[in-house]
C-alpha cells in the first residue's frame, strides 16, 4: 500500500510538472530605438508650408489654435513669413439653414472644383463646438470622397473659444492654406447666428444654401443673411422635390428684388442644385467665376480685401489688448475682489472698470 501511495505521488507530481521549454522572446524589439521627433523652427514650418506639405500645414494651424503664449509667438512668425505668398485664392463663405445639407453640398461641389484643376481647402467657423464637442468632425467623416481627394484639405474647427477668437484663427489659417498652394478656400459656418457675419468679413463671395419643400421657403432666413449673400443655392433639387425647388427659386428671386443693390453692384443669382445627382453645380461655379470677374473689373474685389485687412487689424488689436489685460498677474489677483464689490452694489460697474484699467496701466509702466 505504501509503495502504491509513493508511486501515485510521484505520478501526481510529474503530471503537474512544466518543462522549461525555450526562452520567450522579448515583448519589445531590443534593437528598436524610438526616433526622436525633430523640434521644428520657423524656417522649417515656412519651408514645409511653401512646399505644400499637408502634415506641416496641419501642425502650423495647430500652433495658431493653441492658447500657449510660446505657440502664439511662433505662429505669428510663421504667418508673417507666409503673408507674401498668400492672397491668390478665391475665398468662398458657405452657410445654410438647418437641413440644407452643407456637408453633402461641399463634398459634391468640392470634387467638381478639384476636377477643374483647383486645389481646395475647407475650413470652418464653429463657436458652438464647446457645447457640441466638435460637430465639424462629424461633417468631415461624412465627406468621405473629399477626405481622400489628394487636391483637397479639410481642417476641423477649433474646439472652443469665443466667436471672435475662432474667427481670427480661421482667418490666419486661410493665409497658411494659400501659402501652401490652395487656390480655392471654402469657409463653412457650422454654428448659427453671428458666425455668418464673421465669415462675411473674410471671404470674396458669400453663398447661402436654402432647402425647398420645408413649408414657407423664406421662413427662418434672416433678412441680414439674405442681404449678405452674393449667390443662393437651392439644394436637394431632384426627384419629387424638383417642383418645390423651382417654386422656392421663384420666391427667393422675387424677395431679392426688394433688397437694395449691394455695394458690389452685382445682383445675386439663385441656382437649383442637387448634390446627389450633381446637377446645377457647374452652373453655380460658373456663376462664382462671373462674380469674381465682375467685381475685379469694377475694383470692388480689391477694395473689399483692403477693407477686410483693416477690419482684422483692429480686431487683432482688441483681441491682443484683452488677452494682455486678463493675463496680467495683478489684474488676476484684483479682479475677484472687485467683482464681489460690484455684485454687492458696493461699487458701480464703471468705477470698477476704471479702477482695473488704471491698475493695469500702472503695471505696464513698471
Amino acid at each position: 500500500m505504501e509503495h502504491y501511495e509513493n508511486h501515485h505521488n510521484e505520478n501526481f507530481e510529474s503530471a503537474l510538472k512544466v518543462n522549461s521549454g525555450i526562452e520567450k522572446p522579448p515583448v519589445v524589439n531590443p534593437y528598436f530605438k524610438r526616433k526622436e521627433r525633430k523640434q521644428m523652427n520657423v524656417n522649417d514650418y515656412t519651408k514645409g508650408i511653401l512646399d505644400g506639405n499637408i502634415t506641416v500645414l496641419s501642425q502650423a494651424i495647430t500652433l495658431i489654435e493653441s492658447a500657449l503664449p510660446e505657440h502664439h509667438a511662433l505662429a505669428q512668425e510663421i504667418i508673417e513669413n507666409c503673408i507674401p505668398h498668400s492672397g491668390k485664392s478665391i475665398r468662398i463663405g458657405i452657410t445654410g439653414v438647418p437641413g440644407a445639407g452643407k456637408s453633402t453640398f461641399i463634398e459634391a461641389i468640392g470634387n467638381k472644383v478639384t476636377a477643374l484643376g483647383h486645389k481646395l481647402a475647407v475650413l470652418a467657423i464653429d463657436p458652438s463646438s464647446e457645447r457640441s464637442k466638435g460637430s465639424i468632425l462629424g461633417d468631415k467623416t461624412r465627406m468621405e470622397t473629399l477626405v481622400h481627394n489628394h487636391d483637397a484639405f479639410i481642417r476641423p474647427s477649433p474646439s472652443a473659444g469665443s466667436l471672435g477668437g475662432v474667427a481670427r484663427k480661421t482667418r490666419e489659417s486661410v493665409i497658411l492654406c494659400e501659402a501652401a498652394g490652395f487656390d480655392v478656400i471654402f469657409i463653412e459656418t457650422v454654428g448659427v447666428g453671428q458666425s455668418e457675419i464673421a465669415v462675411h468679413s473674410m471671404v470674396d463671395i458669400f453663398l447661402l444654401l436654402q432647402i425647398s419643400g420645408a413649408g414657407d421657403e423664406l421662413q427662418g432666413i434672416k433678412r441680414g443673411i439674405m442681404e449678405m449673400a452674393d449667390a443662393i443655392a437651392i439644394t436637394k433639387s431632384d426627384g419629387s422635390n424638383l417642383i418645390r425647388s423651382n417654386l422656392a427659386k421663384a420666391q427667393i428671386e422675387s424677395a431679392l428684388q426688394l433688397f437694395p443693390m449691394p455695394d458690389s453692384g452685382w445682383k445675386p443669382r439663385v441656382y437649383s442644385t442637387s448634390s446627389t445627382e450633381g446637377t446645377g453645380l457647374l452652373e453655380l461655379w460658373n456663376g462664382v467665376e462671373d462674380f469674381l470677374k465682375f467685381t475685379k473689373a469694377n475694383k470692388f474685389f480689391f477694395e473689399k480685401r483692403a477693407t477686410q485687412a483693416k477690419y482684422w487689424m483692429y480686431e487683432t488689436i482688441e483681441s491682443d489688448l484683452r488677452s494682455r489685460f486678463y493675463n496680467n498677474g495683478e489684474i488676476e489677483k484684483l479682479l475677484p475682489e472687485i467683482e464681489k464689490q460690484v455684485l454687492a452694489n458696493e461699487k458701480s460697474s464703471f468705477s470698477a472698470a476704471a479702477q482695473l484699467i488704471g491698475k493695469y496701466l500702472e503695471e505696464i509702466k513698471k
